[in-house]
């Protein structure tokens, strides 16, 4: 008897720590409000409408941050916008989350070698091949995009500036 009121206490502990667990969901699982603004924003990427698809994927980002594959997507339209900063970082972000994404990763390669810093899109390409044992497509998109950079070199600023001709610098006063 003198137990009793500590045993009800702790099997009413118990029923409710084991009753937690059931109600939670796994923390592989996407929200579905995130994927379905995932989905409007492809159709409305598809359609040529940039900056709808842009919203969508920020808004399935602001359901569930732990949509890779929206910061993926946003990498994607980035890439389309030439401008490959924001899309390394988009990328990134997708890393932060699965270190082993192939799409992620030959993205942002394709990124690096847009932004001109082959030497890391190659040690991107070295990280794909070792995760992916066969031939992948992401293997043969990234070496094709790094081949035909070096046979076409990204020229710096001061490379294309035009020089100053002799008959353009004008003449001070003495």
């Amino acid at each position: 008897m003198r137990f009793s009121p500590a045993a009800i206490a702790m099997s009413l502990v118990f029923a409710t720590v084991s009753s937690a667990g059931f109600g939670q969901t796994a923390d592989v699982e996407i929200k579905a409000r995130s994927v379905a603004y995932m989905a409007q924003g492809e159709a409305a990427q598809k359609k040529g409408n940039l900056d709808l698809a842009t919203d969508l994927y920020e808004t399935a980002l602001a359901v569930d941050p732990r949509n890779g594959s929206a910061f993926i997507a946003l990498a994607q339209i980035a890439r389309a916008q030439k401008l490959p900063g924001k899309a390394i970082r988009f990328y990134r972000e997708a890393l932060i989350l699965d270190p082993n994404n192939l799409d992620a990763l030959a993205g942002q390669g394709e990124a690096l070698v847009q932004r001109g810093a082959v030497e890391k899109a190659k040690i991107n390409l070295s990280r794909i091949e070792t995760l992916c044992r066969t031939r992948c497509p992401q293997t043969a998109q990234l070496s094709t995009v790094i081949d035909a950079s070096e046979k076409s070199p990204i020229l710096s600023a001061q490379a294309v500036t035009p020089k100053p001709k002799v008959k353009d610098e004008a003449v001070a006063p003495n």
